[in-house]
């Protein structure tokens, strides 16, 4: 375990090596899972503040189901989350020519029409944060099978998983975090897990 500041990382996140291959999982984790993407509430706002430049980019079934479900619904297991599309697809995903899932906000993201990329749990797979009343808890948890060919890979590529993900951590912990998690998992690599700073 890593741990920086109230932030504490699983040995895996900086083990483990992981790149996704979207030619061959499609994006599937934009619909497999028991709910859709979830969103801190600091993110409601933002997804609303993007939802119209996003909409152009949506499947008319994800548009008709954020009329009538709402844009975000109350999970009791997971919080704020995004709507599915009969239980399936992300309500805000869409299938381009090749069959591969993307995400409409991050294409509104990617042509300047929006600031906000898309929900910050989503940049982070396959890390997934937990909140305690004092820590956030950092794990690596790909899907065992459709996550088969990022691993392999980012084994290929040598990639570590932390590496694959810096844009994301940098957005939601800062580029200081991301220096001092740089220097945690050089030392790691070492000598074991240690804080930053900490001589073992």
């Amino acid at each position: 375990m890593i741990a920086i500041e109230n932030v504490l990382i699983s040995d895996e996140v900086v083990e483990s090596q992981f790149v996704c291959d979207l030619s061959k999982c499609k994006g599937g984790c934009c619909e497999d899972g028991d709910a859709g993407a979830p969103l801190t509430k600091q993110e409601l706002e933002e997804l609303n503040k993007a939802y119209e430049a996003a909409k152009p980019y949506m499947t008319l079934s994800g548009i008709s189901v954020t009329e009538k479900k709402g844009r975000y619904e109350y999970d009791r297991e997971f919080g704020w989350v995004t709507p599915t599309i009969e239980g399936m697809m992300c309500a805000y995903g869409f299938r381009d020519k090749k069959g591969v899932i993307l995400c409409a906000f991050e294409q509104a993201y990617n042509e300047g029409k929006t600031q906000w990329q898309k929900p910050i749990s989503c940049h982070l797979y396959p890390i997934k944060v937990k909140k305690t009343k004092e820590y956030e808890l950092l794990n690596y948890e790909p899907r065992e099978t459709l996550c088969s060919p990022a691993c392999a890979l980012g084994k290929k590529l040598k990639v570590p998983t932390y590496v694959f993900l810096k844009n994301a951590l940098v957005r939601k912990f800062g580029a200081a975090f991301y220096s001092l998690l740089e220097q945690a998992a050089a030392l790691h690599q070492q000598s074991g897990p240690v804080k930053p700073g900490v001589k073992k």
